[in-house]
């Protein structure tokens, strides 16, 4: 029946080149994985600021911030957790083909969640970022106070304590922000998206 109501007028709509030359930049998606308090939103702010100074269009798509608008419904259980991560992945693909560099900041805490975000976004315009700081030091910061609560019981599934968290194997790049600078951090970063 949908089939029947649905009538996409992409082959209608300015291009993706199109964009991409009025903005002088090319889309990009950097796809922050991690534990919670590993550091992807921190390491994002900062390139993001360090873009804007370079003067290319940059949006930050972050767990929480999502999660109190367009995926404030979902909670996590596996299935929303998944669900969660093929909305970003939709989302962030508009803003990829509007030319925009879109750094996402998800634990995503499976090879499977994160190769649906990447076949979604599209393979070429997809860069895995592993912010590969320890669990000791993660838990150390706890700026949420939920690694404790995790402890006590009183958070159910929570990666890092009582659900895995699968490291990636072959990230474009990772950063442990126990050891590197925030600026150290930043300036790899930006240099995948200078590459693009």
């Amino acid at each position: 029946m949908a089939d029947k109501i649905i009538y996409p007028i992409f082959d209608k709509m300015l291009s993706r080149q199109d964009k991409e030359q009025l903005l002088g930049q090319r889309g990009l998606m950097i796809w922050m994985t991690g534990l919670s308090g590993s550091g992807k939103s921190t390491v994002a702010i900062g390139v993001e600021r360090e873009l804007h100074r370079r003067g290319i269009l940059c949006r930050i798509l972050d767990g929480d911030n999502i999660r109190t608008g367009i995926n404030a419904g979902l909670g996590f259980s596996e299935e929303d957790r998944r669900e969660n991560i093929r909305r970003i992945a939709e989302v962030g693909k508009l803003f990829v083909q509007t030319g925009i560099v879109t750094l996402a900041c998800f634990v995503s805490p499976t090879a499977e969640l994160r190769e649906m975000a990447r076949r979604i976004i599209g393979p070429d315009d997809f860069r895995e970022v592993y912010i590969s700081t320890p669990l000791s030091e993660c838990e150390r910061r706890d700026v949420k106070g939920l690694y404790a609560r995790a402890r006590r019981g009183e958070v159910k599934d929570f990666t890092g304590i009582s659900a895995p968290f699968e490291p990636p194997v072959h990230p474009d790049l990772s950063l442990d922000t126990s050891r590197l600078t925030l600026q150290e951090e930043v300036l790899a970063v930006v240099r995948l998206v200078e590459e693009r």
